[in-house]
């Protein structure tokens, strides 16, 4: 019989194992990113490969715990909006599993961030502990962005606070990671508004809407330019007058991109340019700044 004109058969993509559903649902690119940023805070700060290495393992278990915890607290949620990458809204993994890791994780953070000292580790556990608040519950109101602002704010002080004497932070790199933290919830939400909105989710960006959101966003990255560039002691070299110029003219050109009447793909991929590059910059005046805000 010939069978040369029937269709090829299609190729299921094989499922995602157990473990990888596991490894999946902890967001692993927002945990690397975090995670990475405060290593490399920690290195620029000061000396001390062991203390390098507890920051970066207190830090990488905190964000596991947090993001396993939205998981599985989301997946009825999850699945019910048919989101994609949601391993235990597919069944991938279960709840259960999901929540045992999550506890695990925060256990582990417990413990290595009280070795970074005391006060070190109440500041990062207050932060880890306000971004579960987020999960459970503040996600849903007015105060969606309150844990965002302690958690990335609790970041420069789990650095500082580590250091031999555990000095405390200067007050612009807590401010300016802040900032970042507020933004960060806005770029975060940004882009699930609307199916947020149809499950009943009201946090303050499904509140404002998705135009205003993003008319919003440079604004604290902005603002966070701007500590980090007048906060330190002495007057800011003309380099850092000239970052802080540019940073402003690429939010302006975000925030027109957005008002204008272009058609939707522009104006959302123009923001979100003018929006990673004032991030990325601010981060870079954050790292440039280690040695000096302890």
């Amino acid at each position: 019989m010939d069978t040369t004109d029937r269709p090829p058969v299609p190729l299921r993509a094989p499922r995602p194992t157990r473990a990888a559903g596991l490894l999946l649902s902890c967001h692993p690119g927002p945990v690397a990113a975090v995670t990475v940023l405060v290593t490399a805070l920690a290195v620029s700060s000061g000396p001390g490969v062991a203390r390098w290495a507890l920051v970066a393992a207190a830090v990488l278990a905190g964000q596991l715990s947090v993001g396993w915890c939205n998981d599985a607290f989301d997946a009825r949620r999850d699945a019910e909006a048919a989101r994609p990458g949601k391993p235990v809204a597919r069944g991938t993994v279960e709840p259960g599993a999901v929540w045992r890791a999550a506890f695990a994780a925060l256990f582990v953070c417990v413990v290595l961030s009280s070795a970074c000292g005391t006060a070190a580790g109440a500041v990062h556990l207050a932060g880890v502990l306000a971004a579960w608040a987020y999960n459970l519950r503040l996600k849903e109101t007015v105060l969606s962005w309150l844990p965002y602002v302690i958690g990335f704010g609790s970041l420069p002080c789990l650095v500082a606070l580590s250091l031999p004497g555990s000095p405390w932070p200067a007050w612009w790199a807590v401010a300016a990671g802040a900032l970042l933290g507020f933004a960060a919830h806005l770029g975060d939400v940004l882009p699930d508004i609307e199916a947020d909105l149809r499950a009943g989710v009201r946090g303050l960006p499904q509140r404002l809407g998705t135009v205003r959101t993003r008319l919003l966003l440079p604004l604290p990255l902005v603002a966070a330019t701007a500590v980090l560039v007048l906060g330190p002691p002495g007057a800011p070299g003309g380099g850092a007058v000239v970052v802080l110029s540019g940073i402003a003219l690429c939010a302006v050109a975000a925030t027109a991109a957005c008002a204008g009447p272009r058609p939707a793909g522009t104006w959302r991929k123009a923001a979100l340019a003018g929006t990673v590059a004032v991030a990325a910059a601010d981060v870079a005046l954050l790292l440039a700044r280690g040695a000096e805000f302890a």
